[in-house]
């Protein structure tokens, strides 16, 4: 009888010892899950991040290649602006104030490799600048699915294409609580660039639409297009001067409207950040 009471305390501690031991083992393997998928976001973030930087490299070795032919030309002209003109001086049918036009504009050989100079910095701080906003951005708004919010560069231009499934119900222009966390998001970023202007585009499918006091898609682009404008405005308090906003309707689509998947992305809104023109103008300017 004695032996009774012992087993049963055996059985109890082998039962309580198992128990816990699933409970760790469950617990460590949900963080191995949840560490896993961390992981695989942020190996997708740098191979993006490489395909960019890539890109950077190939348009950068294509301009310094038109910079060195340039260089070698104003080079060649350079070693041969003497020789040229004494030859022309030589010559009677050149006369001696055709002679001094000449070498004017071959004076102005050495202002023209200053201002090539001049775009070629501007040009790689402008590259810099648009490669800092794009990983500022995309640091900022996290691991988001690619087909939600997609953040390039193109042709020196910063897009930034967000989905309607995102940002808006079907049909409708009111923004949903999930847009508004990622608009958030994306405006500290801009927030933090006060020179920076953009204009927020409107983008629909080719399936005809009317509701309401909505005509058509015109109507609809152009009513999404305003309401994120007013809302970075509004709520997140960026200056409506540096914003603009614009319907594209369905007339510039990125993928064939002839499936449900190219439908999709072209409904879309796009915040395009427009390049600082001024700053090349200010280069064209005569010097005083």
């Amino acid at each position: 009888m004695k032996m009774r009471p012992f087993l049963f305390t055996m059985l109890l501690s082998v039962f309580l010892f198992s128990c816990v031991s699933n409970k760790k083992f469950k617990t460590l393997n949900d963080k191995y899950n949840e560490l896993n998928t961390s992981y695989t976001g942020v190996q997708n973030d740098l191979k993006t991040c490489r395909d960019d930087k890539a890109a950077l490299e190939r348009a950068k070795a294509s301009l310094e290649g038109n910079i060195a032919n340039l260089n070698e030309q104003i080079d060649f002209l350079k070693k041969n602006n003497t020789q040229a003109l004494k030859q022309l001086e030589d010559l009677s049918v050149i006369s001696s104030s055709q002679a001094e036009s000449i070498k004017k504009s071959m004076e102005n050989i050495g202002a023209k490799d200053s201002y090539i100079q001049s775009l070629q910095q501007q040009m790689a701080k402008k590259d810099s600048l648009n490669m800092a906003l794009v990983m500022n951005l995309k640091g900022a708004i996290g691991n988001m699915q690619d087909e939600d919010i997609n953040i390039k560069v193109d042709k020196g231009v910063v897009f930034i294409d967000i989905s309607d499934k995102l940002l808006f119900k079907t049909g409708s222009y009111d923004v949903t609580d999930r847009a508004k966390e990622v608009l958030g998001k994306v405006a500290t970023v801009l927030k933090n660039q006060p020179d920076i202007e953009f204009m927020v585009e409107g983008h629909t499918d080719n399936v005809a639409f009317k509701r309401g006091v909505l005509v058509d898609n015109w109507d609809l682009s152009v009513k999404r297009a305003t309401t994120v404008v007013r809302l970075l405005q509004n709520q997140y308090g960026l200056d409506p001067a540096k914003m603009a906003a614009a319907g594209r309707s369905e007339y510039h689509p990125v993928g064939g409207n002839d499936t449900a998947d190219g439908r999709a992305a072209n409904r879309r809104t796009r915040i395009v950040i427009l390049p600082q023109l001024d700053q090349f103008f200010k280069l064209l300017e005569p010097k005083q």
